[in-house]
């Protein structure tokens, strides 16, 4: 058998997996410590195979899964889901037989909302976090909402902007595929999006030319849906991940129903700022 072609990494893909890591050890620590607590759960939408390569030294990086089972003290549930065959093959060869361990090769979307998120309820006393880091525009709305309205789940949620920009956020809305609108949509929850995308300015001939508004515009719409919309109560300035060349490829951003974990992210973000991904 061929051996596994893992996916190389940037450098803000390294500082998002920091982030990530950081924050999961602080969480369990918080969590462990409350007594009131039953159980404290990590769940990764997006697994992915369980390690990478940084593109720029060719060694290999922890993924977030293993990062997650490195935490003490430790979680009492790990649940990583993945679409793909192959990662999902590679992750079970890497981790093994685990009983606190559950893996899915499945649509996020649903797992979550059918399988994983009922696992986490608040009045059993149990609270989670969960990284949703897609490849691409693919976490539905309706699981942020369900999330933010558990009271129960925090989570780090990749937006995929430059995958916004490249396939819907276009000069001309009238160009744009159907097909990629209504991705637009499913992300966003609506087609609210385009009144934040699309913006008048005023002509010196005294009449208006829509405009697209920019990125942080963008971002700044979300995060408020994130807070007004999906119920979260404390959403911080997301961090943009840029790449070489200067160019946001998405925003992280994190949403809890508590204000202690959005003071540890913020501080967190700020370390990362001070790295270099803004």
């Amino acid at each position: 058998m061929a051996p596994f072609a893992y996916d190389e990494i940037g450098y803000w893909s390294e500082i998002k997996l920091d982030v990530v890591r950081k924050y999961a050890s602080a969480y369990s620590r918080i969590m462990t410590a409350q007594p009131a607590i039953t159980k404290h759960i990590y769940i990764d939408g997006f697994a992915g195979p369980g390690r990478h390569i940084a593109r720029r030294t060719g060694q290999f990086v922890p993924g977030s899964p293993l990062n997650a089972l490195e935490v003490k003290p430790p979680f009492g549930e790990i649940h990583l889901i993945d679409l793909h065959r192959s990662r999902v093959a590679e992750l079970k060869r890497q981790i093994g037989y685990r009983s606190d361990v559950f893996i899915y090769e499945a649509d996020a979307n649903h797992v979550l909302l059918d399988k994983v998120f009922p696992r986490c309820l608040y009045e059993d006393f149990n609270r989670a976090l969960c990284l949703l880091d897609p490849y691409g525009l693919n976490v539905d709305w309706r699981v942020l909402q369900a999330a933010g309205e558990m009271g129960s789940v925090e989570i780090f949620y990749n937006f995929m902007i430059m995958d916004a920009n490249m396939n819907v956020l276009w000069r001309n809305p009238d160009n744009v595929a159907p097909t990629q609108s209504e991705r637009m949509d499913r992300v966003w929850g609506d087609d609210s999006w385009a009144e934040v995308a699309y913006v008048e300015r005023p002509t010196l001939w005294g009449d208006t030319v829509g405009e697209k508004a920019p990125n942080e515009a963008i971002a700044e719409a979300f995060r408020k849906r994130l807070q007004h919309v999906a119920g979260f109560k404390y959403v911080p300035k997301p961090a943009p991940m840029i790449n070489i060349r200067g160019a946001v490829i998405y925003y992280l951003f994190f949403a809890s129903p508590n204000e202690t974990g959005a003071h540890i992210v913020e501080d967190i973000f700020n370390t990362a700022r001070r790295k270099g991904i803004a």
